[in-house]
């Protein structure tokens, strides 16, 4: 570590703009901002209209964050990001380098020279770069024109401050989605989302088959408000979804058409999800993916003298019954013949309603250890409920 002068950043951007220019730039953490009202940013190499850009994400201390996309200007708009913190880590595929200034001024730069010596085209493995192109490994920019028309981004594809949370978890869920994907179909694939809501999930998905897995879709979303379906479809129409349909009704009574290859819900409350997975393992979906909502009804319904210990809290008695319940529609969808897993959604700073439950049908049905499973499930509803 040596101690050097004011120019310390100005090696620093030459250092960003060489790897980044080399795809060699992974992310640029900022941290110790002089905003008071901002806690960090992170810039990472992005493709955006298949053009090299820069994203900026700044965390604010409210729980908040933005999004800007540098297309042009590198150097003068990184100068200007980098002025504003005390220190800085420069993340690249040859190497790491760190900027730090204290309190009295001094500046300290640790691996600049080493990592730009390395900085050889054929010397290091190139960086993969999100991009919002149409790539397998896809990720939404925020300037997708049914995100705009949604009001998750403005007209420019920056992603509102208020939408933030939610299209990180449509991001998310687009990334289960990509795991998957080998177990169903390649060509032409139908979808149901049910208990849609505003639909924001529902576009994502369609997109990402449709404009992206370059594939034949047929989506139907259901739910019971008749003024947000309505919207839905209109939105649709006008961006050219022309396979997307929208029906108003109770999912209890709707009768899937075609065979189910995918089933998706975004926080259906309470029961809504049962009905869901139901609806779901009745008609042989290939793949379930459902994000329970607002855990009641074994809440209500618990009689359980063993559990009395944890139950006769009412905190510890609402998380027992989210955990028995997601574990019940677990085992429930195993005795009919899936393999289920519980995974985290997104963070739990975003929501705290970021469990999902992935269900893929299995190719080989073991009639008797689905029997098996059946007869513990039954066994445990009644233990539970005191029968």
């Amino acid at each position: 570590m040596k101690t050097v002068k004011s120019e310390l950043k100005d090696e620093l951007l030459t250092l960003i703009l060489e790897a980044f220019s080399k795809k060699a730039l992974k992310k640029v953490v900022l941290s110790k901002p002089d905003a008071t009202d901002e806690i960090k940013s992170v810039l990472t190499p992005t493709i955006i209209s298949g053009k090299d850009a820069l994203q900026l994400e700044t965390f604010l201390k409210d729980n908040k964050a933005y999004h800007n996309n540098i297309r042009e200007n590198f150097n003068n708009e990184v100068s200007q990001i980098l002025k504003k913190y005390s220190q800085i880590n420069v993340i690249t595929t040859v190497g790491d380098s760190q900027y730090m200034r204290s309190k009295s001024g001094k500046e300290t730069l640790i691996g600049d020279k080493k990592i730009i010596n390395k900085l050889d085209e054929n010397a290091f493995e190139k960086v993969m770069t999100k991009s919002n192109n149409n790539q397998k490994n896809y990720i939404l920019s925020g300037s997708e024109d049914f995100l705009k028309k949604l009001g998750v981004s403005d007209e420019n594809g920056r992603v509102r401050d208020k939408m933030q949370s939610k299209f990180r978890q449509i991001n998310k869920f687009i990334e289960h989605i990509e795991s998957v994907k080998e177990k169903l179909p390649s060509d032409n694939i139908n979808i149901y989302d049910l208990c849609c809501g505003k639909s924001y999930l529902s576009f994502a998905v369609y997109h990402y088959f449709k404009n992206v897995l370059k594939m034949n879709v047929k989506m139907v979303c259901v739910d019971l408000k008749a003024d947000v379906i309505e919207y839905c479809q209109n939105v649709a129409m006008r961006i050219g979804f022309d396979e997307m349909q929208f029906v108003c009704g109770d999912i209890i009574e709707y009768e899937m058409k075609d065979k189910p290859h995918l089933v998706i819900s975004l926080h259906a409350c309470d029961i809504a999800t049962d009905i869901v997975l139901n609806k779901a393992s009745e008609n042989g979906a290939d793949v379930i993916l459902s994000t329970p909502c607002c855990h009641h009804e074994l809440n209500h319904t618990l009689n359980c003298q063993t559990l009395e210990f944890v139950s006769k809290h009412s905190m510890l008695r609402q998380k027992m019954c989210d955990a028995l319940t997601d574990a019940l529609r677990l085992m429930k969808l195993e005795s009919e013949g899936y393999r289920v897993d519980a995974l985290e959604l997104i963070d739990p700073e975003d929501t705290p309603k970021n469990i999902l439950l992935r269900a893929i049908k299995k190719k080989n049905y073991d009639s008797q250890k689905a029997a098996e499973i059946k007869e513990e499930y039954e066994k445990t509803v009644k233990f539970l409920l005191g029968r």
